[in-house]
């Protein structure tokens, strides 16, 4: 018997683990028109990060590569959330496509935040919100709102207080305190909590002596950042797993890596840069971890989250 990849993730019910995250896969839109795409490649789409009004982006180059990833400053281009609830969700609703949807919000103000999320639940198609707390708090000083426990609280608060869809908080690295930030979102409300976000990154060109891109720093994801995506999901579940499931992201290129993210304590993961060079990275990763949960006795996935939590760690000759 196949083991099975069906997972819950904040009462969202997905035939497998396997996420478009957002920023990676736009609205879906382009996605769903190629003929080997059907509804069970992946077991839910995060739409393009949206904002209150539209947003033209950050002035280019927005995209570096990097020997092991990239750097990427797009600065949340979009066309706004009113355009998204009336064009975009209703297009995919017509195009036949199944998979759940979660709407990524981001904001300046917390106010910001609440008002996209109490738009978005209007909406008939949306099975959850996620929430960038990466953004600057423009009236702290610019600070992202997931680096410190407090602003993180507000902002989740006031997305629960404004929406009937479940809460997912996305959580920067670029911070020291995950820990305290994870937990705050919590008892803000959040129903899951997915992680990570890009680690802020810069290259500068050689030729100019300046930096490459039009905003200077970007944020870094790809084979790159796994080992510390890794070590942040591993950190997360281990406080505060008992409470919500974890989406786990960044790096994720094969099903050797999403299964780390598993043993780790995801109940799902997110697929995104991977994306850029093979549409069909999802399918091939959840067939690749089913494989991986058969030759480990696993029959369903959920008994796989977190498994390398258990039992006594101990030096090896090849952890030594």
């Amino acid at each position: 018997m196949k083991p099975s990849l069906n997972t819950q993730v904040a009462g969202i019910e997905m035939s497998n683990p396997v996420i478009a995250p957002s920023g990676t896969f736009g609205f879906g839109e382009d996605f769903v028109r190629f003929k080997d795409f059907d509804n069970a490649q992946v077991g839910a789409i995060v739409l393009k990060g949206t904002t209150l009004r539209p947003r033209l982006g950050n002035p280019p180059p927005r995209i570096a590569e990097t020997p092991a990833g990239i750097l990427n400053s797009i600065g949340l281009q979009n066309p706004g959330v009113d355009a998204v609830v009336k064009e975009i969700l209703p297009r995919l609703a017509e195009s036949g496509l199944k998979t759940p949807l979660i709407a990524n919000i981001a904001g300046d103000t917390v106010e910001e935040y609440a008002e996209i999320a109490r738009r978005f639940n209007s909406a008939a198609n949306l099975a959850a919100i996620e929430v960038n707390i990466s953004c600057p708090n423009v009236r702290h000083g610019g600070l992202a709102f997931g680096a410190e426990p407090e602003p993180a609280y507000e902002v989740i608060h006031a997305v629960r207080s404004a929406t009937k869809l479940p809460v997912i908080a996305k959580l920067t690295p670029n911070t020291a305190k995950i820990i305290a930030v994870a937990g705050a979102c919590i008892d803000a409300g959040a129903d899951a909590l997915s992680l990570i976000n890009t680690l802020v990154g810069m290259t500068i060109d050689l030729r100019s002596q300046r930096p490459l891109l039009g905003n200077r720093t970007g944020g870094l994801s790809g084979p790159a950042v796994k080992p510390v995506a890794i070590a942040k999901v591993y950190e997360v579940f281990d406080a505060v797993g008992h409470r919500v499931p974890l989406i786990g992201m960044g790096g994720i290129a094969n099903a050797d890596d999403a299964y780390e993210f598993v043993l780790a304590g995801a109940s799902a993961v997110g697929v995104g840069t991977a994306l850029f060079y093979n549409h069909r990275a999802p399918r091939e990763i959840a067939a690749g971890l089913a494989a991986h949960l058969e030759r480990a006795g696993f029959r369903r996935l959920s008994d796989a989250v977190g498994a390398a939590h258990k039992g006594p760690w101990r030096v090896t000759d090849e952890t030594a």
